[in-house]
């Protein structure tokens, strides 16, 4: 039986219900507690069943569009007046453009003439509500170029360079508009601030067409007999999510319950992960991995003490210090660290073969651009939302995204190679 995402699809982000932060799954065992590490395996599940053509009516999944800058437009539902924003449309004062004015007094350069082009493009296309996107380009953006043998368009918005190839009737499109935009949220409500998301949402259908602007939805179709499981992959993730149960079942749900809920501790963790991820490391012993981070954690603190001049401000770092290896990072809590550590491993195993299936349903070309030309790559990643509550967390090859992002032979967009 197909399993309801609804409890365990979650957006985090500090309550506000915006669209400002989404949790990977495997972190889900870190920021969820029990409950969180008990709904990323079923998660898991329900993916496994969908790419065996038991497609959920709820379940949808959208691509992750590596855009710039985010882009808002809509109708201000204060005064009825069209606008195109940034992220600050949800700070406590909003900040929203409703004319050239706005946009000029606030912006310079580059997004200046972006925010401009959408303002003048967008507003006859009848947007209903809020709707939130990636803006992928304008004609200035838009390069020719021979990409894998194949003379293509391409537009290189952040790190990914996006490429169709020429002639076709997508690049006419593309090259046809003044700017290219792909949709993935919409918002309801009376204020900016109480605005709630619908992520995934089936936006471009319900707007205007018009050449001036190419604009897509993240969201994939259903994926029925387009993206199947072979027998040994539907094995593979069958194994590890047999694992993963196994090992939750080991953990203390105490010891969840504390990295979710104090603070300093789930920091010091996420923190000691992403070092990993930045370093394109995978964590493959968590036992090694404890052992790492306790030397890691007591070198981080000592640091704090040597920066401070006061002994009382060098007491107190101490005094945390010695709480938490005597607590949370005591010799009779590591066991539990350990599997909290193996649970993820499964987890990541799992999410990449469904991340590896997914990855075949590109129709866009994605390449990553260097001094010495370009390389394939895959898109940023995927993103899982169950409309039966509007939730959403991503699915992201971390490593790969580290490698694109951090790497310096790699160009951005908005660099010049030169």
């Amino acid at each position: 039986m197909m399993l309801r995402l609804k409890s365990y699809i979650t957006e985090i982000s500090a309550g506000q219900g915006k669209n400002s932060h989404m949790t990977h799954i495997e972190d889900l065992v870190l920021d969820g507690g029990v409950k969180g590490a008990r709904e990323a395996i079923l998660a898991l599940r329900s993916f496994r069943d969908m790419l065996q053509g038991n497609q959920e009516k709820n379940l949808k999944l959208s691509v992750k569009w590596d855009g710039a800058p985010a882009i808002f437009a809509g109708t201000d539902p204060s005064d009825g007046k069209f606008f195109v924003a940034k992220k600050g449309i949800f700070n406590k004062n909003p900040k929203v453009y409703k004319n050239h004015t706005d946009i000029d007094a606030d912006t310079s350069g580059d997004l200046n003439t972006k925010l401009t082009l959408a303002f003048d493009n967008l507003k006859n296309v009848g947007i209903k509500g809020v709707i939130q996107g990636d803006f992928m380009y304008d004609q200035s953006d838009l390069k020719t170029d021979t990409i894998a043998g194949i003379k293509s368009v391409t537009f290189h918005p952040n790190t990914i360079v996006y490429s169709v190839p020429l002639n076709t009737p997508l690049a006419k499109e593309v090259q046809a508009a003044k700017i290219g935009v792909v949709w993935h949220t919409s918002y309801e409500g009376g204020t900016f601030e109480t605005m709630t998301p619908t992520y995934g949402a089936t936006i471009t259908s319900g707007l205007k067409k018009t050449k001036n602007v190419w604009m897509v939805d993240a969201t994939l179709p259903d994926l029925s007999g387009t993206a199947t499981l072979t027998g040994k992959e539907t094995a593979a993730l069958t194994k590890e999510l047999k694992a993963a149960g196994k090992v939750f079942n080991k953990i203390s749900g105490s010891t969840l319950k504390d990295i979710e809920t104090h603070k300093e501790f789930n920091l010091l963790i996420n923190t000691f992960n992403n070092t990993k991820v930045r370093a394109n490391e995978s964590v493959t012993n968590p036992k090694k991995h404890v052992k790492e981070m306790l030397a890691w954690v007591n070198t981080r603190y000592l640091k704090q003490s040597d920066k401070l001049k006061s002994d009382k401000g060098k007491d107190k770092v101490e005094a945390k210090r010695q709480e938490l290896l005597k607590t949370f990072f005591s010799p009779a809590n590591q066991k539990n660290l350990e599997n909290v550590f193996q649970l993820q491993i499964h987890i990541v195993t799992a999410k990449q073969i469904v991340i590896n299936k997914l990855n075949q349903l590109n129709n866009i070309g994605t390449f990553l651009k260097t001094k010495k030309g370009y390389i394939a790559t895959n898109p940023e990643g995927f993103v899982a939302i169950d409309h039966a509550n509007g939730g959403a967390v991503k699915l992201v090859d971390r490593l790969e995204f580290s490698t694109n992002n951090f790497n310096p032979n790699i160009i951005k967009g908005w660099e010049n190679p030169n």
